[in-house]
């Protein structure tokens, strides 16, 4: 989901695991040239969308990384299934309420509106949850800690 901390947690565990950090939405705005709000905006979700699969799956390739993708991504058949054959993947679960509190911070969702902020989040997140679970693992990061959440990742990474 949007806004948990994958590129925060990912930039952590990438250095703990002494390899690259990929944040594919990173590479989108630079490819773009513009934020991802933006190119919402400009080109709407369906090109995103697409732009976002492409970058993906070439950023995959990268076996000695740690990838954060955009919160809409595994929603994409293609790109979970890739993920899931070729890469162990995390769900970083926050309490709703808590995102809601970020969102309310951030300007640059561009699938929120800030009029409806409570029912686009729940929405979206009713929609996503079931796909979400289908990552190999899951870690309610409530009430822990940055360094909490990598070392949970490192034990499943591990065994």
């Amino acid at each position: 989901m949007m806004g948990v901390g994958k590129s925060t947690i990912g930039r952590l565990l990438a250095k703990r695991l002494k390899v690259k950090f990929i944040d594919v939405d990173k590479v989108i705005e630079k490819k773009e040239q513009k934020s991802i709000k933006k190119i919402f905006e400009d080109d709407g979700e369906k090109y995103f969308r697409k732009l976002e699969e492409k970058i993906t799956f070439k950023t995959l390739k990268n076996k000695e990384a740690v990838i954060a993708l955009g919160g809409g991504a595994f929603i994409n058949s293609e790109i979970r299934e890739k993920i899931l054959k070729s890469c162990k993947s995390v769900w970083l679960k926050v309490d709703l309420n808590k995102l809601i509190n970020r969102y309310k911070r951030n300007n640059r969702r561009p699938l929120i509106d800030k009029k409806k902020l409570d029912t686009d989040v729940k929405k979206i997140y009713r929609s996503r949850k079931k796909i979400y679970s289908l990552a190999n693992f899951r870690i309610n990061c409530d009430n822990m800690s940055k360094a909490q959440i990598v070392e949970k990742i490192l034990v499943f990474y591990e065994n």
